[in-house]
């Protein structure tokens, strides 16, 4: 299995997929072909052969079809029997209330994943 890195744009994240799982999504997602940019993450996902995933996600914001492909890659993980330890580590900014709700969302809607919420303050 090999790693998976993508280099953020202005309207893509980027993506670090470790085959260690160590995952990270940051950044901005307004992706009009969501299915395109996220459905290869998601196949990568099933295939997924590791007992611990440590899952960074840490978005500027992302778009309504893109939370539904977030939440879709985040299920497949935690539903993905080789994965044992499944920790998400959900960072929002200071007063970033919708991003900080939508992390609340994502961990009511899994089964195995624990989720730390980590606010940081964005260097001006």
């Amino acid at each position: 299995m090999k790693d998976i890195i993508v280099t953020s744009t202005s309207s893509t994240p980027q993506v670090v997929f470790e085959a260690t799982g160590d995952l990270l999504l940051k950044g901005r997602s307004l992706i009009l072909d969501v299915d395109q940019f996220y459905q290869p993450l998601c196949e990568w996902a099933e295939q997924l052969n590791v007992s611990s995933v440590r899952f960074n996600l840490k978005f500027d914001y992302f778009n309504s079809a893109s939370s539904k492909k977030i939440l879709e890659l985040l299920k497949i993980i935690d539903a993905n029997n080789n994965v044992k330890d499944f920790d998400v580590f959900w960072h929002f900014e200071t007063d970033d209330e919708d991003i900080l709700e939508i992390g609340q969302i994502f961990e009511e809607r899994l089964r195995k994943a624990k989720f730390y919420f980590k606010e940081y303050t964005e260097a001006s």
